[in-house]
């Protein structure tokens, strides 16, 4: 079951909406591979990407939370925290274990759950302090 991006998810943020599309479109498209046989060919380069591009992202969405004065920035950071710890240990499975089935499925329904869930969850508070601040 593929993760669609909607309406409910927009922060409002182009940046911050672009980073979380191409997070969702990862977990696609290991989806569409494992449809055709190909998830766990696939899995090592998936996890690869969410490693450095989660990094990347939090980073970028850390920046702004400091620069509107986010008031839950220390919690909304230990979520971010604990999430890329979570990649990190997928990471460190799939080169202790190789691509098994049970990996490619945290990796599909754990982290794209996670990430829709911290999206419209906690994201968009973000995004309406920011929008709250310029307005």
């Amino acid at each position: 079951m593929a993760y669609t991006w909607t309406k409910d998810l927009e922060t409002g943020n182009l940046l911050i909406d672009s980073q979380h599309q191409q997070l969702i479109k990862a977990i696609n498209d290991l989806l569409v591979a494992c449809s055709s046989g190909q998830g766990r060919d696939t899995l090592h380069q998936t996890l690869d990407f969410l490693v450095s591009y989660t990094s990347k992202h939090f980073g970028d969405e850390e920046k702004l939370q400091q620069q509107y004065q986010y008031p839950d920035y220390p919690n909304h950071k230990k979520l971010h925290d604990n999430f890329k710890a979570f990649v990190q240990d997928l990471a460190t499975q799939m080169k202790a274990s190789g691509p098994t089935i049970t990996l490619v499925s945290k990796v599909t329904s754990g982290v794209g759950e996670w990430l829709l869930n911290h999206i419209k969850r906690e994201d968009t508070k973000v995004a309406a302090c920011i929008r709250g601040k310029n307005g």
